[in-house]
């Protein structure tokens, strides 16, 4: 393969873009965090019922605002990485209706299929669950299932977002640049899972050395997680869109100049 997957370059290509970027990403990662915020705020003035039919139509409008704050990112974060060959305007990050339309209907097929799974789970658990061993290896099997499933479709949304693609065809071209990846692409999850820790505990650690004690919890437990978000979300999701890049580069079996960020 002429250009094959490095999880070392995708690292580097990772700080270089965290390095000539980080100011607009963190203000947008910030933005996004407030508009969030308003609109869980105004949720409880629209939706105020405690019927089915409330619950849905919250589920639904959370679910659009999330939809179009992540789709927005994720054109953020491309048109951040192209931005030396092209210049932009602010519509070029904004996604359109058909993204949105594509990006909620991959939404609710995974929320039917794990609803499904957890239902037919319940069911066997139920039918196994004085055979401890039997049950214990159920468990792992189902859980690298899920992970399995995850890893090969999680970059269908950065094919929605980068080419437009529709569902199918999305999660076609993710299990499409994954296929000889997995490992590789697990390793990745396991480097933010570790980051998204480790900064968790250093945030944890320079709040108690500042003070904070066990009055202020709810202040606290808000501010951290707010500190929390700004330096993990942007990283995370950079990390994301550069891995795709790479993926998709080392798939077509080319060199990937445009993906480079030195």
């Amino acid at each position: 393969m002429y250009h094959p997957f490095s999880i070392a370059e995708t690292i580097k290509a990772t700080w270089n873009t965290l390095k000539k970027n980080f100011v607009p990403l963190v203000v947008y990662s910030a933005i996004s965090l407030f508009i969030y915020e308003a609109a869980d705020f105004l949720k409880a003035f629209i939706f105020i019922g405690e019927d089915t039919l409330s619950q849905i139509l919250t589920f639904f409008f959370q679910f659009i605002i999330q939809a179009y704050l992540t789709l927005s990112f994720y054109k953020l974060i491309l048109t951040l990485i192209d931005s030396e060959y092209y210049e932009f305007e602010f519509k070029d990050i904004l996604p359109s209706f058909r993204m949105t339309f594509n990006f909620l209907l991959i939404g609710v097929a995974y929320t039917i299929l794990i609803g499904t799974l957890l239902f037919i789970n319940k069911h066997i658990e139920m039918s196994i669950a004085e055979y401890d061993n039997i049950l214990t290896i159920f468990r792992i099997v189902e859980l690298c299932l899920l992970l399995f499933l995850l890893l090969r479709s999680i970059f269908c949304v950065c094919f929605i977002v980068d080419d437009d693609s529709s569902p199918y065809e999305s999660l076609k071209q993710s299990f499409g640049i994954t296929k000889d990846n997995f490992f590789k692409t697990l390793a990745l999850l396991v480097i933010i899972i570790a980051y998204m820790a480790v900064v968790l505990l250093i945030i944890f650690i320079m709040f108690i050395l500042f003070g904070f004690d066990e009055d202020s919890n709810e202040y606290l437990q808000k501010l951290m997680f707010y500190c929390w978000f700004i330096f993990t979300f942007p990283v995370v999701q950079v990390m994301i869109m550069v891995t795709y890049r790479k993926l998709v580069y080392s798939h077509l079996d080319v060199d990937d100049d445009i993906a480079e960020t030195n």
